[in-house]
């Protein structure tokens, strides 16, 4: 019982202090936005500090590309060994909030098999979805008949929320990428106290 204190003792000052140190002027966890999450938690950008991941802008309406863009998430993070697949995370928010609400995403993250870790499927109100996309440097323009043109790509965020890399490689591994986020997660776990 005093192990399992002394370690939440520990945890809890960790987070403190790392709490405490300020962002970075480039990190994208400057950016004051709320996600909900397909499980119905609302989360600040910003929560996500301290973990290594891939983001995409998506919409799960989408017939042609996005599935494309879920696919190479996945097979980027497959292309791991198992130790660093455990330390990545996998985030692909919607960029179509009057469709895609907390019920449809949770349906296409069932339908497509992404799990809780590493995967989160979000959605944020339109305002704070131009804000992300903006920030991200992903082009997102509405084409009518809930059709979306948008330029696809993965981003890798270090744990900090700086964008490390990026590729606009769909459909396919980039290996350059994935190299990117090998070394990513191996200087994370440097780092790591």
């Amino acid at each position: 019982m005093k192990r399992v204190l002394l370690f939440f003792s520990l945890l809890l000052i960790g987070a403190s202090v790392f709490a405490a140190v300020p962002l970075r002027g480039d990190s994208i966890y400057q950016l004051p936005v709320t996600l909900t999450a397909q499980d119905g938690h609302q989360f600040a950008l910003s929560a996500r500090r301290g973990r290594v991941q891939v983001v995409s802008l998506f919409y799960t309406s989408c017939t042609m590309v996005c599935p494309l863009i879920i696919d190479t998430m996945q097979s980027t993070a497959l292309a791991l060994d198992e130790h660093s697949r455990a330390k990545l995370e996998l985030l692909a928010v919607s960029f179509d909030p009057a469709h895609d609400d907390v019920r449809v995403l949770s349906r296409y993250a069932k339908r497509h098999g992404l799990h809780t870790p590493p995967w989160t499927l979000a959605r944020a109100e339109a305002a704070d979805v131009r804000k992300l996309a903006a920030v991200l440097s992903v082009r997102v323009r509405e084409a009518g008949d809930g059709e979306f043109n948008h330029t696809s790509e993965l981003i890798l965020l270090d744990a900090e929320g700086r964008i490390v890399a990026r590729t606009a490689t769909i459909g396919r591994n980039d290996p350059v990428f994935v190299e990117a986020v090998r070394k990513t997660l191996a200087a994370q776990g440097a780092n790591a106290p």
